[in-house]
Formats: C-alpha cells, structure tokens, sequence
C-alpha cells in the first residue's frame, strides 16, 4: 500500500531537529500537514513551525507545521499529541516516532554512577525512549488508524545499522535499535489485512543532535570518514511511504548513497567498506569503555 502524501497529516516525535525536522520538511514540500511532537524546537525547525503553522484560505491554503511539546517518555503527554493533532487538522494518516537518544552518559550501560538510570526509576532512560515510546506511539496509530476508518494508515520507525551490528560501546543503544527493527518485522502482517503500512529505515552514521561530545570523540575527521546526510535518510523515509516496493514489515538500511533491504533471516549485515559505516575511533572508545569498567564497577 503505497500512500501519496499530498494533503495528508502526519505526527512526527523528534521532528523538532536531526532527521526527522528532514522527514518534516519533505511532507511539507509535499503538501502534508505535520504536528512536531518534541521537547523542544532547534532555530530551522521553529521558523517552519512559524512560517507555515497559520491556515490560509482559499488558494492560499497550505500544508502546515505546528508543535506540540511532548515528552515521549510520558504516555499522557503522547496520548496529548495525538488528541492535538487529531483537534487541529480532523484526521491522521502517516505517523513517524524518531525521538530518541544514542545513549548518552546520563542513560548509559557502562556508567554505574551519576545517571537518571536508577534502583528509584526502575528503567533505563534510553530503552523508554528509543524502544518503549516507539512501540506505544505506533499502538496509538493503530487505534487511531483504525477509529479513524479511512483504509489506511502508515508508521515509519527509525531503527539503525546497530541494530544488525556489534554495538560493544552503546549496547543499550544497539539493543534498543534490534528491537525495533524485530517490532517492524512482526508487524509485516498489517499491510495485506488492514492496509496499514509498518516499516523502518535503519540509518548508518548520521551527524545530528544525538551525537553528544563524548561520541563525536569516537571519530577522527581526518581519516576520511563519510557521513551518511539527514535528507539522504529523510527521502528514504518519505519513499516508504509512497513507494509499492517498501511492503510493510520491511527495514531499510540507508548508507552514504545507498540502500539495502534487510532480510528477515540470514541477512549479511552492513557491509563496513561502503562509505556511511565505519567510524574511525571506535577502538579507542573500546578502550574507554573498560576503563569505565574499571572506575566503575566492582567497588
């Protein structure tokens, strides 16, 4: 089921910068109105929200962007978003939950002390960002979806080549990424009984807001690392959901000037000598990691 986006509505979380503010820009090219679901908005994402958030008449009516703040780690407030969008522009048809994070120091497995992880939270900030809020924004979309008895209806997960790579620094991170990946899988099903459209785009090394100070030490700029670009992933996202070929269930790994489908089983995974992959300092950051071990563990 291959959705036009012309006159559609979307929810984006995390449309407020990095790939999805991309996904944002290229529904509203397209003519698809876009509530931003997001804690807050970078410099380009509040002049859009600014620029096309007021509706115009006649022929001056345009695709719109508003913002909604939300915390996606809050049910409520995702339950919020869903109800503003639905009040602002009357349905919904396309929804892409991107917020999440690359396992920062404040949410991180090999950091025992000093991180919102705690025996008083019992959870792991990353894993309800970047696998619990995806999962229960795209049940709300099934419900909405389905009220909404229009016929159709998309998701558009954001997983990640760490999903089907070793992810020894940012195990949460990778585990977080395989898991929506195997989500998107299961619901492969959807598509021929309901016409509602589950898919991933899984994205090799992108420079956004989720690479904090200590991450971007992994990389050695001179070595010549290529980075895959947000609009190279965005347009990925916007084409499963306009394409035939992009069947539900199906996750799209995107490198620097490539894509590839990933199988369901015995998939080879990402090939580490196309550009977009390799991530130079990825040993030294090994090294860290132990020493984290070390100042950390087992006192």
């Amino acid at each position: 089921m291959a959705l036009q986006v012309n006159g559609k509505t979307a929810l984006v979380t995390g449309g407020g910068s990095g790939i999805c503010l991309e996904f944002t820009k290229l529904l509203l090219e397209k003519g698809c109105n876009v509530l931003i679901a997001d804690l807050k908005l970078t410099p380009d994402a509040e002049a859009i929200v600014s620029s096309t958030g007021k509706e115009g008449e006649g022929d001056k009516k345009k695709a719109r962007a508003l913002f909604k703040q939300t915390d996606v780690a809050d049910w409520t407030q995702l339950q919020a978003a869903f109800d503003e969008c639905m009040s602002q522009f009357g349905n919904l048809d396309i929804v892409c939950p991107g917020a999440g994070i690359f396992e920062p120091p404040w949410s991180n497995f090999w950091h025992l002390q000093n991180t919102v992880d705690t025996i008083d939270t019992n959870s792991y900030k990353t894993l309800e960002l970047n696998l619990t809020h995806p999962i229960r924004v795209t049940q709300l979309a099934l419900d909405y979806f389905k009220h909404q008895n229009h016929g159709h209806g998309v998701v558009i997960l954001v997983s990640s080549v760490a999903a089907q790579s070793i992810a020894f620094p940012v195990p949460l991170y990778g585990a977080s990424k395989a898991g929506i990946s195997s989500f998107t899988r299961s619901l492969g099903l959807l598509e021929p009984k309901l016409n509602i459209r589950v898919s991933a785009v899984a994205p090799g090394l992108v420079k956004t807001p989720l690479w904090t100070e200590d991450k971007l030490k992994w990389f050695e700029e001179a070595a010549g690392d290529e980075w895959v670009t947000t609009e190279e992933v965005a347009s990925a996202m916007l084409d499963m959901v306009e394409k035939e070929e992009y069947v539900g269930g199906t996750v799209l790994e995107v490198g620097k000037g490539a894509r590839r489908k990933v199988e369901n089983v015995n998939d080879p995974g990402p090939d580490r000598e196309k550009e977009g992959y390799r991530a130079s300092g990825v040993v030294q950051a090994v090294g860290r990691v132990f020493g984290s071990i070390e100042s950390e563990f087992g006192k």
